[in-house]
């Protein structure tokens, strides 16, 4: 009988705790004047005591998420619960007070939860527990497209009207990835991706503040003073950082300039800081983070790790992706924060989760290797295995 060695990735643990540990210390820089501005001059930490400990809730979550033998979402009470859960939650957030013309947040006790963070994960567990379940049925309308695509409508459509097109996007993204991986015909393929455009050029088109942004993103100096006024802050920013940047914590366009520099612009306030070079560091992390969550998704030992692992990695590269793009005027401006690294409790603790259950899936399929890799060693030394 021979012992299986599971092994962790710990290559892929050290680059989300590392962008985890440097949003910390960018959040500490981007709000530390805002922070004494708003305590009336008594602390700079505010922000980045909070942060902190977010990073630090999170990072044992990852911990203890890469513990859980992924299978256990599998269990029909885990995804038909979790799924109930988030719709519960995402129709609450309608119930407390608008922040910034948007209900995304659930307000208790001086503490607050976006509920569509958990979408991020309870989505492709939903998608590779179902497309898992029907693989043999993968391309039949109405058994298996029609309640994948009910899902997605679910949960997108009320995280839509909330209103998150930014995330709402980064669901259909889940959503293309994991139909797309599990099998499915090209014909209903290609069918989802037109509703999805349609969908796309319907909420811009019928929304006046989303054109000004379109508009502002065609030409951000012509209306730097209204729609395209965080887009050319936010050039201003990286423009001035050069190759090697001004240094930690002494970029000013921070200071009062650019709007919510702690949070959807932190990408900013790192090129101006660190420059060039600081910039490709985080662009190659998350390159890193995606071969390396890609590879335990494709060598997992079962089809509902692969897909789901896919569902996961993807929400996370395609999120950060999203943001650098509209940081860098390459997309029209939507708020949307960078994982890891921009301000907030929800986002930072389920973006690490989602970390440590792509860690306990690589450790599965580490699992499933090493044992081939003991037979041959016993075979060497002459041992009947």
């Amino acid at each position: 009988m021979t012992s299986t060695r599971v092994r962790i990735d710990w290559f892929m643990f050290a680059i989300a705790a590392g962008l985890a540990v440097f949003g910390t210390m960018m959040v500490y820089s981007a709000s530390a004047m805002i922070s004494q501005r708003e305590t009336g001059g008594a602390s700079q930490f505010t922000y980045f005591y909070k942060q902190f400990a977010f990073t630090a809730i999170g990072l044992a979550a990852m911990f203890v998420a890469s513990r859980v033998d992924y299978r256990r979402y599998m269990a029909p009470w885990v995804v038909y619960g979790s799924l109930g859960l988030t719709v519960v939650c995402l129709v609450a957030v309608f119930a407390f007070p608008e922040i910034n013309g948007a209900s995304r947040w659930i307000r208790f006790a001086g503490l607050s939860f976006q509920p569509s963070e958990m979408a991020k994960i309870v989505l492709p567990i939903f998608l590779a527990f179902f497309l898992t379940k029907n693989e043999s049925s993968i391309g039949d309308l109405k058994s298996t497209v029609v309640p994948c695509i009910g899902a997605l409508v679910l949960l997108g459509g009320l995280i839509f009207l909330e209103p998150d097109l930014g995330t709402t996007i980064v669901l259909c993204a889940i959503f293309s990835s994991v139909y797309f991986a599990a099998g499915a015909k090209l014909l209903h393929i290609a069918s989802v991706a037109a509703m999805m455009v349609i969908g796309g050029v319907g909420a811009i088109v019928f929304a006046p503040w989303r054109v000004e942004r379109l508009m502002a993103f065609l030409d951000p100096f012509k209306h730097s003073d209204d729609a395209g006024y965080q887009v050319v802050q936010s050039l201003y920013a990286i423009g001035s950082g050069g190759v090697l940047g001004e240094g930690f914590a002494k970029g000013q366009q921070k200071l009062f300039y650019l709007p919510y520099p702690y949070s959807d612009f932190i990408f900013s306030v790192v090129g101006e800081e660190f420059g060039l070079i600081g910039t490709l560091a985080v662009v190659i992390a998350f390159g890193l983070l995606l071969w390396r969550g890609s590879r335990a998704a494709l060598m997992a030992p079962d089809r509902f790790g692969t897909l789901l692992g896919i569902g996961l990695i993807t929400g996370i590269i395609v999120q950060a992706l999203f943001n650098i793009s509209v940081v860098t005027s390459i997309l029209p401006a939507k708020g949307i924060p960078l994982p890891f690294i921009s301000y907030g409790g929800s986002s930072v603790i389920i973006t690490l989760v989602a970390v440590g259950i792509l860690l306990n899936i690589s450790q599965a399929s580490s699992a499933k290797i090493e044992p081939a890799n003991d037979e041959v060693v016993h075979r060497k030394k002459g041992r009947k295995v």
